[in-house]
């Protein structure tokens, strides 16, 4: 399943906020400290926000998660894909989060805690009822699968 679209709108709004700023403050100041052709400092961080737009919504089509017979598939990157498989049986936690800014554009994420911190995974952005839906029937796996040991 791919994440939804809020998540791709978050994160652009947190770009040109942060990045508009630092543009207008780059050219704007010297440009009416020093002169007009100092406002050509705005050029970068304008360039990065155009770029970092771009590069997004590349980040955001790479995260897929699958849920299997026997265990949870994350997978997410763009120049290096990186594959995070969780057995259900080794789920010790799974919680859900949502911060003020993920509250806002009504999302949550859903954090997988195992013995071993290396295979720790979050699935960020997801719809809140979603993210509670996944939880429960993690959750509800986890204590079948880990029964038999």
């Amino acid at each position: 399943m791919a994440l939804p679209p809020g998540l791709l709108r978050m994160r652009r709004l947190l770009l040109v906020v942060w990045l508009g700023l630092i543009t207008l403050a780059a050219g704007l100041v010297p440009g009416l400290l020093a002169g007009p052709a100092w406002a050509a400092f705005a050029l970068p961080p304008l360039a990065l926000a155009v770029w970092g737009w771009v590069m997004i919504e590349r980040n955001w089509r790479s995260w897929r998660y699958a849920e299997r017979a026997d265990d949870l598939l994350i997978s997410r990157g763009v120049l290096w894909r990186e594959e995070t498989v969780v057995p259900y049986g080794r789920m010790q936690l799974v919680e859900v989060t949502s911060g003020p800014v993920e509250r806002h554009f009504g999302l949550a994420s859903v954090q997988l805690h195992t013995a071993a911190a290396a295979t720790d995974a979050t699935i960020p952005g997801l719809d809140p009822a979603e993210a509670e839906r996944l939880r429960d029937r993690l959750t509800e796996l986890g204590e079948a699968r880990s029964a038999g040991l």
